[in-house]
């Protein structure tokens, strides 16, 4: 049995098969994330490093975007690749490591998310096992290709160094951080995610992932956003953040009610 016929999603992303769009999700509510995982997301990233996600919260969240027939993507703290290994173990399809500014920084990644003889990830995945329907056999010799690594691009330099963090064996794409990135670019000076330095820095990444045959990913604030990084050329791109589209919709509601309400 082929990875792609167990779990589709990182056979998918790694041939480059249409651009992807993922829900984002920092508040800590598996129901919630069940109800976005209910719209055309391709995927749903909880994000742990600056939401409030804590392991049994994620793990929780990680079953309900399952059910839902999605595949979970967890963002996790910086440097926090023991919580790597065990959101792999509750069936999670992929991580995203967050200041990933070497080769080297890139190799410990991969130690914690990939089994022999890529990396040294340590046996335990009963939540795995359920949620795809796997002996753990099947899933040894699978879950290299089930399951993606993911480094985050944010820094300058992690933009210096994004061929030797690209060739890295094991690392299957990288995520660009736009917001950071234009801070460490600006040296502190703006937030500016959508500035023309950060395209030109962002469509420089999306190259580099070509020539090394790898996936390129990146956050966006908005469709809008989204759609021009789609056509950058990036395999998954962020549609904003849950908060920004519940408060966009709560909005909208508020104001055709008061529209409609004063008959203008």
């Amino acid at each position: 049995m082929s990875a792609a016929e167990i779990d589709g999603f990182a056979d998918r992303i790694r041939k480059h098969q249409g651009g992807m769009i993922s829900a984002w999700v920092g508040i800590p509510d598996a129901m919630l994330v069940n109800h976005l995982a209910q719209e055309a997301f391709d995927a749903v990233v909880l994000d742990m490093q600056h939401g409030m996600w804590d392991m049994q919260s994620a793990a929780n969240a990680v079953a309900q975007t399952r059910l839902a027939g999605k595949p979970a993507i967890a963002r996790i703290p910086v440097g926090d690749f023991a919580s790597a290994s065990r959101l792999l173990d509750a069936g999670a399809s992929g991580i995203i490591a967050p200041m990933i500014n070497s080769a080297e920084d890139a190799r410990a990644l991969v130690r914690t998310t990939k089994y022999p003889p890529l990396g040294e990830r340590s046996w335990g995945p009963s939540l795995a096992l359920n949620h795809m329907g796997l002996s753990a056999d099947a899933y040894l010799k699978n879950a290299n290709e089930l399951t993606v690594a993911i480094a985050m691009v944010e820094t300058r330099a992690a933009l210096d160094a994004i061929d030797g963090i690209l060739g890295v064996t094991g690392i299957d794409g990288i995520f660009v951080g736009p917001a950071d990135l234009s801070i460490a670019l600006s040296n502190g000076d703006q937030v500016a995610p959508n500035a023309a330095e950060i395209d030109s820095a962002m469509q420089h990444a999306v190259s580099r992932c070509r020539a090394h045959g790898k996936f390129a990913c990146a956050y966006a604030g908005d469709g809008e956003r989204a759609g021009e990084l789609l056509k950058f050329g990036f395999d998954l791109v962020i549609a904003g953040a849950e908060t920004v589209q519940l408060r966009a919709g709560a909005r909208r509601a508020i104001n055709a009610a008061r529209r409609i309400a004063s008959g203008s």
